[in-house]
């Protein structure tokens, strides 16, 4: 083979390579540019969802609409009519034969927080409140469970509370009474014990009140 046929050759194999390399550029841009309008595509589509709402959520709209409009409004199962506004939360005394100096102010501190938090009404110290709530401990005691041998394994104690509650607009009262039990080790003091079990006894006892006032009156 000549000179000139293989210097010909030679630049017809570069070329080759030239478009080789070329168009293999061209695919791995294709590539990322793909991937950047499927990304592109993705968000679009997640945009859409956020300015065009699911139909289930359009027919839902106007009954939430409808339903604050009327005045009575509901937290998780508590339903409260239109027309009561206020509230009177008295002071939970303790009359239980042991009394637990921090039980009542925390008691009642922690029902009325409850209260403001759930609830849309407006406390007040008027004994002209729609709702009125007043009450005191009860029970206080300790008992021994879960005896092994001669040594208890377990003790128990037991808070319980009387609760008086009036609805000045319907002239009507209900009592009631909310016990709860709570289990703690039998090498424990029942100070030591009290300081763990506050956070439990307090919740327990307050959601007990709520949901008998708000749920079942």
């Amino acid at each position: 083979m000549n000179a000139p046929c293989t210097a010909s050759l030679k630049n017809t194999i570069l070329m080759i390579k030239d478009i080789i390399i070329k168009q293999q550029t061209i695919t791995n841009k294709m590539q990322v540019l793909g991937f950047k309008l499927q990304s592109l595509s993705k968000r679009e589509e997640r945009r859409k969802k956020m300015l065009f709402p699911s139909p289930c959520f359009l027919f839902l709209l106007p009954c939430i609409l409808l339903l604050s409009s009327c005045g009575i409004y509901t937290f998780k199962d508590v339903s409260i009519p239109p027309e009561v506004k206020t509230i009177k939360i008295s002071y939970i005394e303790n009359k239980a034969r042991i009394v637990n100096p921090q039980l009542s102010p925390r008691l009642t501190d922690a029902l009325q927080q409850k209260i403001s938090n759930q609830t849309k009404l407006t406390r007040t110290t008027s004994d002209d409140a729609h709702y009125q709530i007043s009450g005191y401990v009860n029970n206080y005691s300790v008992s021994y469970v879960g005896v092994s041998g001669r040594q208890a394994s377990q003790n128990q104690l037991t808070v319980g509370v009387h609760i008086i509650f009036r609805n000045t607009l319907q002239n009507k009262i209900d009592e009631f009474d909310v016990s709860r039990d709570f289990p703690f080790a039998a090498g424990q003091t029942l100070d030591q014990a009290v300081n763990n079990l506050f956070p439990d006894i307090l919740k327990n006892l307050t959601d007990e009140i709520f949901n008998h006032i708000f749920s079942n009156w």
